[in-house]
C-alpha cells in the first residue's frame, strides 16, 4: 500500500543544479573543469569573510542566533529601514516558500513570468494554488500581460528583476506604473538577487517603494556578487506586518552561524562588490564582441550571465561543451545561460564554442 502522498506533487519536479565539478571530472576523467552554470561568483568572496569564518569556529557546538541579530541591524542600519522588516532565509528561494505558505490556500492563483526562476512555480504548486504562467516579451516581463491575467484569486505576482535566466530588467517607470495598478491585497514580490550587477540606467531602486506599497516584499541574496552561494543566506524586506506573519512559519535557526558572520562581513567589503560588478561588466563585454564575431545571437544582459541562442538544441550544446570540461546551463530549445567567468575562463569557454559549433 502506497503512502498517502499529496496529489499536487505528481506535477512537481525535483529543482536540477547545475552539474557539480567533481561529478564531470569523475564521469569523463577531466582534470579541468571549468563550470558557468549556476550564476556563482568565480572571482571568490571577501578576505574579511575568511577571517570572520574563522573567528567563529568555536561556535559550531551551539546554536545560531535564532534573530539573526547582527545581520539584521547592519542590513537596516545600511538600508534605513527598521530591523523589524527583515526576513532571513537558506538562500532567498526559502523565503519564496515561506511567502507561498504565508498566503496562498487552494484554489488562488500566483503569476509569474516563463521563462524565469523555476521554484515561483514550485512554491505556488506546493500550496495548493494555481501557478498563471505569462511568456516573456521581448525576453523581458509582459507587465500589460500580467495585469490582465489578474483575477478575484490573485493572490502573489513574482517579478524577477533582473530576470533569470535572460538578464533582463523591468525598468523604474514600468515597474511605478505596474505597482499603482495592482490591488494592495495582491502581494507583488520583487526577486532582485542580481541586485548588485544592475543598479544604474533604468533599473528601479525599490527600498523607498517599501513605505508607499505594504503590499510589496523585496528579496537579495548574498549567493552571487558577495560570492558566498555555498553559505545559503537571503533575505526579504517589507512592512513589519508581512514580515511578521513570514517570521511565524520560519523555521528555528534556519541560518547558520557561518553564514551569518560571512555575511556582515561581506557587508564591510565594499570593494570586492564593485571590483566583481566590473570585472563582471567587462566579462559580459568580451563576450558580447566574441558572440558577434561568431554570428551566435546573445540579449544583452543586467547580471553576470548571458542568454545565448545558437543553431544546436541546448541538451546538444550542453554535452558537447561538457565533454571540452566546459559546463552551461542548457534551457528550452536552441537557448542556454552562460555565467560570466574570469577572463580565462571566457576565452576557453569561446574557444570551445567555436570548435563545437
Amino acid at each position: 500500500m502506497s503512502l498517502p502522498y499529496r496529489d499536487v506533487l505528481k506535477d512537481i519536479s525535483p529543482y536540477v543544479p547545475g552539474k557539480p565539478i567533481s561529478d564531470v571530472q569523475r564521469e569523463l576523467g577531466l582534470s579541468e573543469v571549468i563550470k558557468l552554470a549556476s550564476n556563482e561568483n568565480p572571482f571568490g568572496f571577501s578576505r574579511k569573510v575568511e577571517k570572520a569564518l574563522k573567528d567563529v569556529i568555536s561556535d559550531i557546538p551551539l546554536y545560531p542566533d535564532g534573530n539573526t541579530t547582527v545581520l539584521r541591524e547592519k542590513l537596516a542600519e545600511k538600508h534605513g529601514l527598521k530591523p523589524e522588516q527583515y526576513i532571513f532565509g537558506a538562500g532567498s528561494n526559502e523565503i519564496i516558500t515561506f511567502i507561498a505558505q504565508v498566503l496562498l490556500n487552494p484554489g488562488d492563483e500566483s503569476i509569474y513570468a516563463e521563462p524565469s526562476f523555476t521554484w515561483y512555480y514550485t512554491a505556488v504548486q506546493m500550496s495548493g494554488a494555481k501557478p498563471v504562467a505569462v511568456p516573456l516579451k521581448d525576453h523581458t516581463h509582459d507587465l500589460e500581460a500580467m495585469k490582465k491575467a489578474v483575477t478575484g484569486r490573485t493572490k502573489i505576482i513574482w517579478i524577477c528583476n533582473p530576470n533569470n535566466p535572460t538578464g533582463t530588467i523591468v525598468t523604474t517607470r514600468d515597474l511605478n506604473d505596474f505597482l499603482e495598478s495592482i490591488p494592495g491585497n495582491i502581494a507583488i514580490v520583487l526577486d532582485e538577487a542580481y541586485y548588485e550587477y544592475a543598479t544604474g540606467e533604468n533599473y528601479p531602486e525599490t527600498l523607498p517603494l517599501l513605505q508607499k506599497y505594504p503590499n510589496l516584499i523585496i528579496l537579495r541574496t548574498f549567493s552571487k556578487a558577495y560570492g558566498l552561494a555555498s553559505l545559503r543566506v537571503g533575505y526579504g524586506m517589507a512592512s513589519d506586518e508581512f514580515i511578521s506573519y513570514l517570521n511565524r512559519i520560519r523555521p528555528p535557526f534556519n541560518v547558520n552561524t557561518f553564514a551569518q558572520a560571512a555575511a556582515v562581513a561581506a557587508l564591510d567589503d565594499q570593494d570586492f562588490v564593485d571590483n566583481t560588478v566590473k570585472e563582471t561588466k567587462k566579462g559580459l563585454n568580451f563576450l558580447y564582441s566574441a558572440f558577434d564575431r561568431l554570428n551566435i545571437r546573445y540579449v544583452k544582459s543586467h547580471a553576470n550571465f548571458v542568454w545565448v541562442e545558437t543553431n544546436l538544441a541546448s541538451t546538444e550544446l550542453f554535452n558537447r561543451l561538457l565533454r571540452k570540461g566546459i559546463i552551461i546551463r542548457p534551457f528550452m530549445g536552441n537557448w542556454v545561460r552562460i555565467t560570466v567567468g574570469t577572463q580565462e575562463q571566457n576565452e576557453k569557454l569561446i574557444a570551445a564554442m567555436e570548435e563545437v559549433l
